[in-house]
């Protein structure tokens, strides 16, 4: 049996380095059914938790700025699920996006077992026709088959590209990959003592009005969390290369809020601006590999440097211990490895991966990371203490493993089933799921309507 909605809202808000003296006396109040979302896990309730618990600390937030008395924050099951579907969800007006997935990213039978190809990006497809001699989605599958699965995986991601084979829980665990991370929660927070308190009281209607957000995130998990921040008022400020292809179907939503800008962090005038950027940021959110700000010489020694009260925040597939610490992963590809997809499979009874309905680890680690980076900036103006926050996929997937299962296996929604908003994007008009949650006296507001990446100056929108 399902453990209540408030039970698994407060050991999600454990995840964000919270305790219970944190948590308000006056819960958030949880509507809508308890289960909405078809999985052999509780994906309605991670959904549903992680919700409350990011917009609960930015009411935490906006209590601590204004020195007022606490809000009420209402949260709903069904809204929370469509969230997390958004980029399925989202339905353009009179003009099309591109597909998901690429045509040949998916699962494919290898000589002994399954194995997923994930190909969105073009580098990353390319190493996949490199390996297999194959450009279509049939030689593909017939290229496959040729190969055992760990053989594949291996060739592919030394050839700078994405795959994963499908492993049960009992060989995940079993495996240096998943031993080593077998422990990891979806969040590790490490508190400093903070040279000020950052953000001034009092400005604006928002919690986060004021706070500056430098995004260094790709696909779904991280720009969810920086979309949040912004709805809620941050200055969120996406930093890419010069010429970098998001997929391209992500960006009506993934850039909702934001402002987008071009960096080249290998040259010395494009590193100068971002150290001033940086200099007077609060947040930096990087969803990239582990060591991927280190090699282009930002470390954390680095960064707290030139931002002594900067905290930073940031995600990635594997974990940060272990011999995948620094490999390319995402939401699909994890779910393969850890078990996930073998339990859904079993859960079916179909006989090839049955994965989550959503990408449910991915929305739920940028909703935990925002309700982390908001906890850090209450720290930070009532404790003088900045924060390191650390958190994964993988460190989801093991907290969905922790959630009792669901008694029951129900159908697929339809997107009629949820209820959509209309929203203006550089593209053309679109509906879209709404943000989820709710917060007292307040009304979530995005000052940018999503759009293309680099289309707006290295500069702050506010003085």
């Amino acid at each position: 049996m399902n453990d209540s909605f408030a039970d698994v809202a407060s050991r999600l808000w454990h995840a964000t380095g919270a305790d219970d003296a944190d948590w308000p006396d006056a819960e958030p109040t949880i509507t809508g059914p308890r289960a909405v979302l078809p999985a052999a896990f509780d994906v309605t309730g991670l959904a549903t938790g992680a919700v409350a618990v990011a917009t609960t600390a930015a009411a935490q937030f906006l209590t601590a700025r204004r020195r007022s008395g606490p809000r009420t924050v209402t949260v709903d099951s069904r809204q929370s699920c469509a969230a997390f579907a958004s980029e399925r969800l989202f339905t353009p007006i009179g003009w099309s996006r591109p597909p998901l997935w690429d045509p040949i990213a998916g699962n494919y039978r290898a000589s002994d077992a399954w194995i997923r190809l994930h190909t969105n990006y073009a580098s990353h497809r390319a190493a996949v026709e490199r390996v297999l001699g194959a450009y279509d989605r049939e030689t593909v599958q017939t290229a496959v088959a040729r190969f055992s699965a760990e053989e594949l995986e291996a060739a592919i991601v030394a050839a700078g590209g994405c795959a994963a084979v499908m492993h049960s829980r009992a060989q995940w665990l079993a495996s240096a990959p998943g031993a080593a991370t077998a422990d990891a929660p979806p969040l590790t927070v490490v508190e400093r003592r903070s040279p000020g308190t950052g953000t001034p009281n009092a400005v604006g209607q928002l919690p986060f009005d004021g706070v500056r957000v430098l995004d260094l995130t790709r696909v779904i998990a991280g720009p969810v969390c920086t979309k949040f921040l912004a709805g809620y008022g941050a200055d969120v400020l996406r930093i890419d290369p010069p010429g970098f292809e998001e997929v391209p179907s992500l960006l009506p939503e993934t850039t909702l809020g934001k402002r987008t800008a071009a960096l080249d962090l290998t040259t010395a005038t494009d590193r100068a601006t971002f150290e001033e950027l940086l200099a007077s940021a609060d947040v930096l959110v990087s969803g990239l590999r582990a060591d991927a700000l280190e090699r282009v010489g930002y470390d954390d020694e680095t960064l707290t440097a030139a931002s002594p009260a900067l905290i930073i925040a940031s995600l990635d597939a594997y974990g940060w211990d272990g011999p995948w610490r620094n490999r390319r992963g995402f939401d699909s590809l994890v779910q393969m490895s850890c078990g996930i997809a073998d339990d859904g499979a079993t859960a079916t009874g179909q006989g090839e991966p049955a994965p989550l309905p959503v990408q449910a680890l991915d929305h739920a680690t940028g909703w935990l990371m925002a309700g982390a980076v908001a906890r850090a900036l209450s720290r930070r103006l009532t404790h003088s203490v900045t924060a390191r926050i650390k958190g994964s996929l993988i460190g989801t997937a093991n907290l969905l493993y922790s959630l009792a299962p669901p008694s029951e296996y129900l159908p697929l929604p339809t997107p009629d089933d949820f209820a959509l908003t209309a929203t203006t994007t550089y593209w053309g008009p679109a509906r879209r799921a709404p943000l989820p949650g709710r917060i007292d006296g307040v009304t979530a507001h995005w000052s940018q309507p999503a759009g293309p990446l680099g289309r707006h100056p290295a500069a702050w929108a506010t003085p």
